[in-house]
């Protein structure tokens, strides 16, 4: 959920990021990865803007990642291939702190070749520039802020203001979600509106998706010979949004009722942490 959050506001907010990475807010549109003719190593994580004479490759990281240094260098000879005359700025972006050397590493070499890229640790960036721009606003929280909480709240105030309503639940609601990466989920709550959060399309999105896949498995429909599809789609949406889910978590969940599982399958939509799936199932148990 982390990336395809920053893979959206991205995309939305174009110009803020041309004008944070590239230093001049150039009008970026969206390129395919399948433009870049070989198949994409996670092209869902994948975020690749082009204007007439750049394009600007971003990677939004949660945890280090070994293969990274390779991905870039592999991801820039394939656009080089497609757009020889154009440059190239690639970014990683690390959203959570880490003393991984992983996190400093800005090149990719091998025999005869060498290739650098450029390394950016959330946690190290001053937060007043992400406080000014309607696309950053939902990283600030991550930046080098004595303060989250008060910065969350500096945070909801500049989303009170903007005047697109789409614009305003978009921004909550990634806001939302990649603050759960460092606060408590009731704070969040608190700070940011809930019914706002629940209008953006990311919401939607990941409601709608549930829907639909719950529909073909027969998970909305109570029917008793749908419950392992049902459990299993629980299992798969949950690791998409929090991550891996522990053996004994699994056990709980399998012991839920199929009323139970439906239950959990609209809350999840809000989980940001692990922690929000034990509280749950602690107020729901099995009877």
């Amino acid at each position: 959920m982390f990336d395809s959050t920053c893979k959206f506001l991205a995309e939305s907010f174009s110009s803020d990021f041309a004008s944070w990475l590239l230093g001049e807010p150039i009008a970026l549109t969206q390129l395919s990865p399948s433009e870049l003719s070989l198949e994409p190593i996670r092209a869902d994580a994948l975020i690749l803007l082009a204007s007439e004479q750049y394009i600007l490759h971003i990677e939004f990281q949660t945890e280090p990642d070994p293969n990274m240094p390779f991905r870039m260098a592999d991801y820039r000879l394939r656009v080089y291939r497609r757009f020889p005359h154009k440059q190239m700025k690639q970014v990683v972006i690390y959203l959570t702190p880490s003393t991984s050397e992983l996190v400093y590493q800005t090149t990719f070499e091998i025999p005869e070749m060498r290739h650098e890229f450029e390394v950016i640790r959330l946690w190290e960036q001053p937060t007043q520039p992400f406080l000014e721009s309607t696309g950053l606003l939902p990283l600030a929280v991550l930046t080098n802020t004595p303060d989250q909480a008060q910065t969350l709240r500096q945070v909801a105030e500049r989303i009170d203001v903007v005047p697109e309503m789409g614009v305003q639940s978009n921004v909550a609601a990634s806001t939302g979600i990649l603050a759960g990466l460092t606060l408590e989920r009731d704070f969040i709550n608190q700070v940011l509106r809930k019914e706002i959060m629940q209008q953006s399309v990311i919401y939607q999105e990941w409601k709608e998706e549930f829907l639909q896949e719950g529909e073909q498995t027969g998970i909305l429909k109570g029917r008793q010979e749908g419950r392992q599809r049902e459990q299993s789609l629980i299992l798969r949406l949950l690791t998409r949004r929090i991550g891996d889910v522990s053996p004994a978590l699994q056990t709980q969940i399998q012991a839920l009722s199929l009323d139970q599982l439906e239950a959990l399958g609209e809350a999840l939509l809000d989980f940001t942490e692990p922690a929000d799936l034990v509280n749950w199932l602690q107020d729901n148990r099995a009877s």
